[in-house]
């Protein structure tokens, strides 16, 4: 029998956060309730201000009040990389890049996880594949932290559960360490780049749901629509990975869930917009927060057309989106083909 030593605050590795939205600070809430310290960028000098006087985020969750004895903020990224031996990145996907630019020393020697629900637009690549190609990070360094998971429940405390991936179980071990406390459960698994990907993609169908409930479809046709985006999900990821996924594991089927139907979900919203009319542009200058499937969706696409697939509800919302295609008719059109 094999024995693991239990994991403590003192043999855990020091972590730090970059970013500083809602997703972010929900995370800081998980981990510093779980008892452990955390390094946290948040780029804006007043809103550190604001932390350390009122014990919450300005600007995202401010419900949330942390134990300030638990954290240590810097507006300085270099600092707090200085100080981790595990990052986390929690910046939208539009943003990662701006961030990792200001890193002025080697990041090829930690642990990165990313929260991060998208591509980097300057290199067209998942997150993990990005760090791998243009900072060096060995793939056995990195993780995802995937849902189903809204902040705004964290925020609320009530049960959740985060998927954890990465190619080594150890790191996936110390992860679930400080990843789990008494509102959080976590769950394990070695497909990182499965659940990247669907991570992505389920934004792109939550979007498609969004429009559809915009346009006053019912919940019969959405059921349908969703459970014909969940094959499309399993479909696309297949032919990247060439080997299958669990697809009705919470990471896949759960998160496709909640994006499409939580009234938390950004890209729902965005596609309710869109279904009662407003233009593309409008719908996004409509949004506070950045809804990750926009720029997914144009990603996706490119990948279907050089991998040569039938995603016709991907098709939908990129015809919609992109090419400025009337949504009730491009909805109309997909209800034909769906089974």
């Amino acid at each position: 029998m094999r024995f693991v030593r239990k994991l403590t605050s003192q043999n855990l590795p020091s972590i730090g956060i970059i970013g500083s939205g809602s997703w972010a600070t929900a995370l800081t809430k998980i981990i510093t309730d779980s008892g452990h310290h955390v390094h946290w960028y948040v780029h804006n000098p007043s809103s550190i201000k604001y932390l350390l006087e009122h014990h919450s985020n300005p600007k995202y969750l401010r419900g949330v009040k942390f134990k300030m004895e638990q954290l240590t903020l810097s507006a300085d990224i270099n600092e707090v990389v200085r100080h981790s031996q595990w990052l986390i990145l929690a910046t939208p996907s539009l943003y990662i890049e701006q961030a990792l630019q200001k890193i002025n020393s080697p990041i090829s020697n930690k642990i990165i996880f990313s929260a991060t629900k998208g591509m980097v637009p300057e290199s067209q690549r998942l997150v993990g594949d990005h760090l791998f190609h243009h900072y060096g990070v060995g793939r056995r360094q990195l993780g995802t932290i995937t849902g189903p998971c809204h902040a705004e429940e964290i925020a609320l405390e009530r049960l959740s559960y985060l998927t954890l991936s990465s190619n080594q179980r150890k790191i996936t071990r110390i992860a679930s360490a400080f990843l789990a406390c008494d509102y959080v459960k976590t769950v394990r698994s070695s497909d990182r780049v499965g659940t990247e990907y669907a991570a992505l993609l389920k934004n792109i169908y939550a979007l498609a749901a969004g429009i559809a409930n915009g346009l006053d479809y019912g919940d019969n046709f959405q059921s349908v629509l969703i459970s014909n985006s969940l094959r499309e999900m399993d479909y696309f990821i297949r032919k990247i990975r060439k080997r299958p996924s669990p697809i009705t594991h919470s990471a896949y089927l759960g998160d496709l869930l909640v994006t499409a139907y939580s009234p938390y979900s950004r890209n729902r919203k965005l596609g309710v917009l869109i279904g009662k009319g407003l233009s593309v542009e409008a719908a996004k200058l409509e949004m506070k927060m950045v809804a990750e499937g926009y720029y997914a969706c144009n990603f996706a696409y490119a990948i279907r057309l050089k991998k040569m697939m039938k995603t016709p509800i991907l098709d939908a919302v990129y015809t919609i989106l992109y090419q400025g295609a009337a949504a009730k008719k491009v909805l109309l059109n997909l209800a034909q083909k769906l089974t």
